[in-house]
């Protein structure tokens, strides 16, 4: 009578909980965002993602002319003392947005926050700050990059074009979304790419799903978008000599150097933790006191080190040409200044991403590996490397593999090496986090000694 009476109950249950689903919902998901009132409809998604896009495009357009207008012209190459002037005065005025135009960082933010484009409250009244903060950050010499500022700027175009469509809440994570998406498969060249992402960072929750089709759409939009109109894209953007076979050398090869990966994407957290720690209690609310001690270390690294200005997009190709030239020792010295130079950048406020500055620090480490071991593919070592830093970086093993795979152009062989260094670099950073927790929990549970007698 008992197990009669519980089974009554949980059918009872059950037909209570169908009778609430909302009409339409999808199995096994929960309330589904196309069922709820004011939610997108699929020319809202459309619409969106040319917005995005075309914004993307335009933005891009004007960071490479202010670029080139800045930096690449005759003056500027007869007089190198012009490098370490020009990065100081434009890093003054990037602590002027954030002052005054309240342009938004990543000071508090990690890898994830900068690409995702969200570090606090998402406000389309900064949209200025943001724009200026973000061309001029580019421009300033400082080591970062542009998917980050393109996330901040498509979000905060996203939330004001939802507002207007006066969208369900419920709705408006994958509205942004589906904009970040047209934009960053755009630019990457890849329309799978932040279908991925997000999938692997579970945006939505039980929505995702929903999320993921507008995700879709809107990214084959971008895709498209850049593909017919022939604009430049990363992919096939740093395409070495294709391996033609696989073997046991090369997987057991690739193992060590994914290993070499998990240590880069460690010290960049190191760096970026201890960075944030110093520059927020050296200088606090003082922010264009900050961007302005930043930009003096900036320029005067620069002036002898020009090859790690910047997000590091253009410059890898002097050492991809000709590696030899740098030597073993150089390209090392480049790849750990440019992870230095990258914290800095983000720490004191300039507004962009760390995944170029990451890729441009990953190849200077394969190169001086390949000088060493030449018989070893440089293919291989840059995509073991790159493999495993952005999988521990992100903590999205999948979208790591497909960004790696669509920059170097990989065939399925070096996609499984790439895949089998993602797997190295989760696995060091689940071993980092076991220690960082163990760490804590004695901390913790340590007597404390500064307690009054």
């Amino acid at each position: 009578m008992a197990d009669e009476a519980n089974s009554g109950g949980e059918d009872a249950a059950n037909r209570s909980a169908e009778e609430a689903q909302p009409e339409g919902a999808i199995s096994g998901i929960g309330v589904n965002p196309l069922t709820l009132p004011n939610r997108p409809k699929w020319w809202a998604i459309i619409l969106i993602a040319l917005i995005a896009i075309a914004f993307t495009a335009l933005w891009l357009g004007a960071y490479n002319w202010l670029n080139s207008a800045i930096w690449s012209n005759s003056f500027v190459a007869h007089n190198r003392w012009t490098i370490p002037v020009g990065v100081v005065v434009i890093s003054l005025l990037v602590g002027l947005t954030q002052k005054y135009l309240r342009a938004p960082t990543v000071i508090h933010g990690g890898f994830v926050e900068a690409i995702q484009g969200k570090t606090g409250p998402n406000d389309p009244a900064t949209f200025p700050g943001t724009l200026l903060s973000s061309l001029l950050s580019l421009v300033s010499g400082a080591s970062v990059g542009p998917e980050g500022a393109i996330a901040f700027l498509v979000l905060q175009i996203a939330t004001w074009v939802r507002d207007r469509l006066k969208l369900a809440k419920s709705t408006a994570l994958g509205f942004d979304v589906a904009a970040s998406a047209s934009a960053f498969n755009g630019i990457i060249g890849n329309p799978l790419f932040t279908g991925v992402l997000a999938t692997e960072l579970q945006v939505g929750g039980n929505a995702n799903f929903v999320f993921l089709a507008w995700n879709l759409l809107a990214g084959v939009i971008g895709y498209l978008f850049f593909t017919l109109l022939a604009l430049p894209v990363f992919a096939k953007y740093v395409a070495f000599t294709p391996i033609t076979e696989i073997n046991l050398g090369y997987v057991f090869a690739t193992i060590l150097l994914a290993f070499v990966g998990g240590l880069v994407a460690i010290l960049v957290g190191v760096l970026f933790q201890g960075f944030q720690r110093v520059i927020t209690r050296v200088f606090q609310e003082r922010v264009v006191l900050r961007a302005l001690a930043a930009g003096i270390i900036i320029g005067v690294v620069c002036y002898f080190v020009p090859e790690v200005m910047f997000s590091g997009e253009k410059e890898i190709f002097g050492p991809v040409d000709n590696p030899l030239k740098y030597g073993v020792l150089v390209l090392i010295g480049l790849g750990l200044l440019k992870l230095i130079l990258l914290a800095l950048s983000m720490k004191s406020g300039f507004l962009g991403g760390p995944t170029f500055p990451l890729l441009f620090s990953c190849t200077m480490f394969a190169l001086a590996i390949n000088i060493l071991i030449p018989s070893v593919p440089i293919a291989i070592c840059v995509i073991s490397i790159e493999g495993a830093a952005l999988s521990l970086a992100l903590g999205a093993p999948l979208t790591a593999i497909l960004l790696v795979a669509t920059i170097a152009t990989s065939n399925p062989y070096e996609i499984a090496l790439i895949a089998l260094a993602a797997v190295v670099g989760l696995f060091m950073g689940a071993i980092v986090k076991t220690l960082m927790a163990q760490r804590a929990t004695r901390q913790a549970s340590a007597p404390s000694t500064g307690a009054a007698s």
